[in-house]
């Protein structure tokens, strides 16, 4: 259990920080509302209307979410190869080159089908 101290510490002060922060900031902060910051910010273009029940979003958002995901995970596998490299040997190398190309091909199909523009 010493070993964690140092981390437990750390993650305490961290989020003690972090609640003391917004807490502050709700308390001292300016309170100055008016009808601009009230409104939806969409990235400085002006907030497009939704329907009440809300509304449908354009499958290029999901796509994008699932090639974010695939890459993310292709990122952790690659670390620990990375580590390991050396230990692994050649068996190590073929196996990663394989699996690089088969997310690449994933990646090339996504990209002849349009799917990274944004219309």
């Amino acid at each position: 259990m010493n070993a964690y101290a140092p981390i437990l510490v750390l993650g305490a002060l961290g989020a003690g920080f972090a609640i003391f922060s917004v807490f502050m900031a709700a308390i001292i902060g300016p309170k100055r509302y008016n009808r601009a910051k009230l409104e939806a910010y969409e990235c400085g273009i002006e907030p497009t209307p939704h329907p009440a029940g809300g509304g449908r979003f354009p499958i290029k958002y999901y796509l994008t979410a699932m090639l974010f995901i695939v890459f993310d995970i292709e990122i952790v596998f690659l670390y620990p190869w990375a580590v390991t490299f050396d230990a692994l040997g050649l068996f190590g190398l073929v196996e990663m080159l394989l699996f690089v190309l088969t997310v690449f091909v994933a990646y090339a199909y996504v990209w002849r089908r349009g799917g990274l523009e944004w219309d």
